[in-house]
């Protein structure tokens, strides 16, 4: 009589990481094994796959306003804009423009503050290596200090497009709107996370300036801009009282402008 060796759980455990679908996890021959590490990797696989699938399906919802415009005009060259860094006491604004590729699936892809350092880094390296075209722009803090922070911003957005290597035939713009574009545009508001074009461009220009600030923060130590990126964190409010402001202060900005502009 013949008889059959159970598979292991590590055996089955790496079968299990085969499987992509719900459904066929659900109708895999293993499933009927009782043994409790057997029952714990089919519940950590199913788990994995309906965050799997919802990731998925945010990353459908978030294609709208691409989909729209390419189901009109197949041949759309679409552009994502955002910008990251109004806020900050110091340091410049930074905008992004991305052009992202056919069939992309950037799965996880969302607004870049929602993602951890680790993730925006990832998504960060793949979108460059992936996208048909990416660029940034930066206004300076001289810049912010002499046209204001809304006006700033535009102007990076506007370096950013002309610093792409393709010409867009249409824009997705995050909460604003630049009125130099001859080719048709959109304001979404938070588009950078209802637009997987913005959330992309979201992502490279936050990643770009957070890598930035830590290069500051060598130049000009005491402000803690490593970790804060020029936003008025304790430390960097600290850093203030002792040191004063440093080249890269936005002497415009409260509370710099009443307190410790000489």
């Amino acid at each position: 009589m013949t008889t059959h060796k159970k598979k292991t759980i590590q055996q089955i455990k790496a079968l299990l990481a085969d499987v992509e679908t719900l459904e066929a996890l659900e109708q895999h021959p293993d499933r009927i094994d009782t043994r409790k590490g057997v029952q714990a990797a089919f519940h950590s696989r199913r788990k994995q796959l309906e965050k799997q699938a919802q990731l998925i399906e945010q990353y459908v919802a978030m294609s709208r306003y691409e989909d729209e415009i390419l189901n009109a005009h197949p041949d759309a060259l679409i552009c994502g804009i955002d910008e990251v860094g109004r806020g900050p006491l110091a340091g410049p604004v930074v905008a992004s423009a991305v052009i992202l590729e056919s069939n992309h699936q950037h799965i996880g892809i969302n607004d870049s503050k929602q993602l951890n350092a680790a993730k925006r880094e990832t998504l960060n390296q793949s979108l460059k290596d992936n996208v048909l075209a990416w660029a940034i722009g930066v206004a300076t803090v001289e810049e912010i200090d002499t046209l204001n922070i809304y006006e700033a911003t535009k102007l990076a957005m506007y370096r950013a497009i002309e610093n792409l290597s393709v010409t867009p035939t249409h824009y997705l713009i995050d909460a604003m709107t630049l009125e130099k574009l001859a080719e048709p545009q959109q304001n979404i508001i938070k588009g950078d996370a209802n637009s997987v074009s913005i959330a992309a461009a979201s992502i490279i220009a936050k990643v770009y300036r957070d890598d930035l600030m830590a290069d500051y923060a060598e130049q000009y130590p005491g402000y803690d801009f490593e970790h804060n990126a020029g936003y008025g964190t304790a430390k960097h409010l600290s850093g203030l009282a002792q040191q004063g402001v440093c080249p890269i202060h936005r002497l415009s900005f409260e509370p710099i402008k009443s307190q410790y502009r000489s």
